[in-house]
C-alpha cells in the first residue's frame, strides 16, 4: 500500500466515523437515546450495523464521541505544563476554562435534547460516571509523578506512597466536584421554571469550588506528609 493510498483509506474512515456520530446524535435528539438502536443508526447512515460497532464499541460510546474531550485533556494539562511548574494548578486552570466553556455550550437551546436524552437515561449517567472516573485515573498518572519528583510545592517530601494517594485524590476530588457543578446546572436548565440567576451563578459556584479545592488539597497534603503513611497517628 502506498503512503497515498492509505492516506485516502484514512480520510474516507474518518468521514464514515464523522456521518455515523452526526446521524446517531441527530437521531437521539429526535427520538430519545434509548429508543434508537444501532441498527437504526447504521440504516440512516446506510451503511452495515458491523461498520459502525468497527467505529463505536458501544452505543453510549457513540452518543459521547467529540464530546468528552476533557477525559484526556485534564491529563495533558497536567503532563504538558510548563517545565518547573505547580501540576495542581494547572489541573486547577484546565477545569476552570474547560467547565466554564462546558456549562456556557449546555446552555444553549440546541443542545436542550442532548440534555434530556442524558436525563431520561440511566446507561448514559453510568456512562458518564465512568468517564470522570477514567479522567480521574489519567490525571492521576502525571500528578503522582510530578509530586514524587517534588513539583508540587504543597509536597517538595511526598514519599512514592504518599505521592499515590495524593494523586488519587486530588484528581478525583477536582473531577467529580466538577460533575457535580455540571450536573447542577443540567437540573436548573432543565427545570419547569428555570431561573436564569441561579443557573449563573453555577459558574461563579466553579471558580469558587476549585480555587478552595486548591487550597484545601495542599492542607491535605501537608497533613499526610506530617505522618507518612504507615505510621500510626
Amino acid at each position: 500500500m502506498t503512503e497515498a493510498t492509505g492516506g485516502r483509506r484514512e480520510r474516507r474512515k474518518a468521514r464514515t466515523r464523522a456521518e455515523v456520530r452526526a446521524t446517531a446524535q441527530r437521531l437521539f435528539g429526535e427520538r430519545g437515546f434509548d429508543a434508537v438502536t444501532i441498527a437504526d443508526v447504521a440504516a440512516a447512515a446506510e451503511v452495515a450495523v458491523q461498520t459502525v460497532f468497527n467505529h463505536f464499541e458501544t452505543k453510549e460510546a457513540l452518543f459521547f464521541d467529540g464530546r468528552t474531550p476533557w477525559v484526556e485533556g485534564a491529563a495533558a494539562a497536567v503532563s504538558q505544563r510548563p517545565p518547573g511548574s505547580d501540576p495542581v494548578a494547572a489541573l486547577r486552570s484546565y477545569l476552570e476554562a474547560d467547565l466554564t466553556e462546558l456549562l456556557d455550550q449546555e446552555s444553549r437551546p440546541e443542545n436542550r435534547s442532548y440534555l434530556m436524552a442524558l436525563q431520561r437515561s440511566t446507561s448514559l449517567q453510568t456512562r458518564e460516571r465512568a468517564l470522570v472516573e477514567q479522567a480521574g485515573a489519567l490525571v492521576a498518572g502525571p500528578l503522582g509523578q510530578a509530586i514524587s519528583a517534588g513539583d508540587w510545592p504543597a509536597a517538595p517530601a511526598a514519599d512514592p506512597a504518599t505521592a499515590h494517594v495524593l494523586s488519587r485524590l486530588v484528581a478525583d476530588l477536582f473531577l467529580v466536584a466538577g460533575r457535580v457543578l455540571v450536573v447542577e446546572n443540567r437540573r436548573l436548565l432543565l427545570h419547569p421554571e428555570p431561573d436564569e440567576s441561579r443557573r449563573l451563578s453555577v459558574t461563579a459556584m466553579t471558580m469558587a469550588t476549585l480555587a478552595e479545592l486548591e487550597h484545601c488539597v495542599a492542607g491535605l497534603a501537608r497533613q499526610l506528609l506530617d505522618r507518612p503513611l504507615g505510621r500510626p497517628a
